[in-house]
């Protein structure tokens, strides 16, 4: 075996032992959903469940850029309401009356909706880098100011309601299907590969990852930690966006007091459980899609098993807390 073949299986070896413990996590839970639920293994259940978790799953993409750069993000969830406020409401006020250059008032006014949906994730997520970035202030404090800001620009917007539309382009894109998979998974899955491409695979990752692990060091080593670190806080924006146009597409409407609550919760849990460090430095997007999927099928054997919904949260925080331990001793093995 010549070295680059070494060099090749070594890389394998490192990133299926990455893996190993989120997936493991994973099927040991598929394994006891699968014999404890009767429908549990239909077609129609474990769709669901890809549909449930493709929001909340699109923004935790986004989280790992944010931990592993050694940052954190406690606003996504007011982001998200917020984002899906201004998109139903560039609906109301500047869809056209007559087609625009030959595109229909319906198709304009669903393009500027995810203008301004995907435009609002992106300025919500550049102002959160700013303030850590250029304001010296712990990306905690900063994004839990944000975390009220948002979700109270949501309220004022929306005076405290529920916004709704009758966009017939919005509401088929948010309810699309392509086969039998919805269209938020897929996009869930492609995300996952590309996002998990730059960060494993191109300068701009591994300049991520070496910022979490030590800013001093990467600045020392010429890293611009600061135009890092900032760049996640876009990505999640981006991705905060993405997920609350087709979150609104879904239902035809947002509420600003409850969407995206505790977002912010699920998308933390699942880049933890799927193998990244609090501390920064480490992660992988495969390993969050594992975390995303692990508390799918958590809420959803819940339900199956009619456990009250006061007793559901008890029950999700063992489950995080026994992955996590999985995942420990698979790395101290």
């Amino acid at each position: 075996m010549n070295i680059t073949t070494q060099d090749r299986m070594g890389k394998i070896r490192k990133i299926a032992s990455k893996l190993s413990g989120p997936y493991a996590a994973l099927l040991v839970l598929f394994l006891v959903c699968s014999f404890s639920s009767d429908v549990f293994l239909s077609a129609d259940n474990l769709l669901n469940i890809l549909r449930q978790v493709s929001y909340s799953g699109l923004i935790a993409l986004g989280m790992t850029f944010v931990i592993v750069a050694g940052g954190i993000d406690l606003s996504v969830g007011s982001l998200f309401a917020f984002c899906g406020v201004c998109s139903i409401l560039a609906i109301r006020k500047f869809t056209p009356d007559a087609p625009v250059m030959g595109i229909s008032p319906d198709v304009c006014g669903f393009l500027i909706a995810a203008i301004c949906c995907i435009g609002a994730g992106l300025i919500g997520g550049a102002v959160n880098g700013a303030i850590i970035i250029f304001g010296k202030i712990p990306p905690f404090i900063a994004t839990l100011g944000a975390y009220s800001i948002f979700r109270s620009l949501a309220l004022f917007l929306a005076d405290s309601g529920t916004l709704s539309t009758n966009n017939q382009t919005l509401c088929r894109i948010g309810e699309a299907e392509i086969g039998p998979v919805s269209l938020p998974a897929l996009l869930l899955f492609l995300l996952t590969a590309l996002l998990g491409f730059l960060l494993s695979c191109t300068s701009f990752g591994k300049h991520v990852c070496a910022v979490g692990s030590s800013e001093r060091v990467a600045k020392f080593a010429g890293i611009p930690a600061g135009r890092v670190q900032f760049m996640t806080y876009l990505i999640i924006g981006v991705c905060v966006g993405i997920a609350a146009l087709l979150f609104a597409g879904r239902l035809g409407s947002v509420s600003s007091s409850n969407a995206g609550l505790f977002y912010e919760l699920d998308a933390i849990a699942a880049v933890i459980i799927g193998g990244a460090a609090m501390s920064g430095g480490r992660g992988t997007l495969h390993g969050t899609l594992a975390g995303i999927l692990i508390l799918g099928l958590v809420s959803n054997i819940l339900d199956m098993w009619g456990i009250a919904a006061t007793l559901q949260g008890l029950v999700k925080g063992f489950v995080i807390i026994i992955s996590v331990l999985i995942q420990r001793k698979d790395r101290t093995a």
